[in-house]
């Protein structure tokens, strides 16, 4: 079993920056690649970005390509989404997410956390 906290979310005006960050516990957290999911009411789940194991790997949205940076640190057991310039559009519930590989469908993530509110005002 994995478990997934994420943190960091907020309100923020279009144009700013906020870093979140999905702090992992269970079993060996560089085994497993992480992801960024995002979902709004009435919407399908988006895939955001996502990094592999090492850390060598990672993918990213069309939508976010550019704006959006994943990394994560293994010795914190911690994965980060620093996003930048952020427009109304961005709002959303965000969902970190564990997986042995790396995918950009949702369906191939075994392990989910809760979910933080992003708030762009425009």
């Amino acid at each position: 079993q994995v478990q997934l906290v994420e943190s960091g979310g907020g309100l923020v005006q279009a144009g700013g920056s906020l870093r979140l960050s999905c702090a992992a516990s269970g079993r060996t957290f560089s085994g497993y690649a992480m992801a960024w999911f995002r979902q709004t009411p009435g919407k399908e789940r988006e895939f955001v970005a996502a990094i592999s194991g090492s850390g060598a790997a990672t993918s990213y949205a069309d939508s976010v390509k550019g704006r959006f940076t994943i990394s994560r640190d293994n010795a914190k057991n911690t994965v980060y989404l620093q996003m930048n310039t952020l427009k109304p559009e961005d709002t959303a519930v965000y969902c970190c997410a564990a997986n042995p590989f790396i995918s950009d469908s949702d369906a191939q993530y075994d392990y989910w956390g809760q979910g933080t509110q992003v708030t762009v005002s425009s």
